[in-house]
C-alpha cells in the first residue's frame, strides 16, 4: 500500500531519518498537556509518537470541538505540532472555511493544500507520510486531481504554540 510515489509540486520531501527512534518514539518530546479541541492526549501520543502508518478514526475531528472554533473563526486558524507547538499549517488559505471544512468531511480528517503548509516544519516521506521536522507522524500526502492534499491527523496538529 506504501510504496515510493512522485509528488506534485511544491511538497517538501524529507529523508526517512526524520523518523528515526528518539527519547520518546519518533520524537524528542511527549505530546503537550491540554490539547486544543478537546484532543485526547493519550491517541494523541500513540499517533504521533509511535505510529508509522495508523490514523485516527474517521470523522474523529467532528466530534471535537474543532467544527464551533472553525464556524466561530472563519478566517484562518493555526494548527500547531502536539509535540514541539511549531506552526505546521495555516487553513484556509485560497478557499473559504466552508470549502475546507466540506472538503475534510468528505475525507474524514482535516485536509490540507499546498498553500496551507508551513514548510519550514513540515516534510513528505517517499511513501507519502507526511510528518513534522522533529519526527511527529502527521498524516499522508494523498494527491487528487486539484494537486496533493494532506489528510491530517487532528490529534497531531492541536498543540498550542510555543515560542523558543
Amino acid at each position: 500500500m506504501f510504496g515510493k510515489k512522485s509528488f506534485p509540486a511544491p511538497c517538501v520531501m524529507g529523508d526517512e531519518s526524520i523518523m528515526s527512534p528518539k527519547s520518546h518514539g519518533t520524537s524528542a518530546v511527549p505530546v503537550q498537556n491540554n490539547l486544543r479541541w478537546g484532543c485526547d492526549r493519550d491517541t494523541a501520543d500513540r499517533i504521533c509518537n509511535f505510529n508509522r502508518h495508523y490514523a485516527e478514526y474517521s470523522g474523529y475531528f467532528e466530534k471535537t470541538n474543532f467544527i464551533k472554533d472553525a464556524k466561530a473563526n472563519p478566517e484562518e486558524i493555526n494548527f500547531y505540532d502536539s509535540n514541539t507547538g511549531k506552526l505546521l499549517f495555516t487553513a484556509p488559505k485560497g478557499r473559504t472555511m466552508d470549502e475546507f471544512l466540506t472538503e475534510s468531511r468528505a475525507h474524514g480528517w482535516p485536509s490540507f493544500r499546498d498553500q496551507e503548509v508551513n514548510w519550514d516544519f513540515v516534510r513528505v516521506l517517499s511513501d507519502g507520510e507526511t510528518v513534522s521536522v522533529d519526527g511527529t507522524h502527521l498524516g499522508h500526502n494523498l494527491p487528487d486531481k486539484k494537486g496533493s492534499r494532506y489528510c491530517i491527523n487532528l490529534v497531531s496538529v492541536a498543540g498550542n504554540p510555543t515560542h523558543d
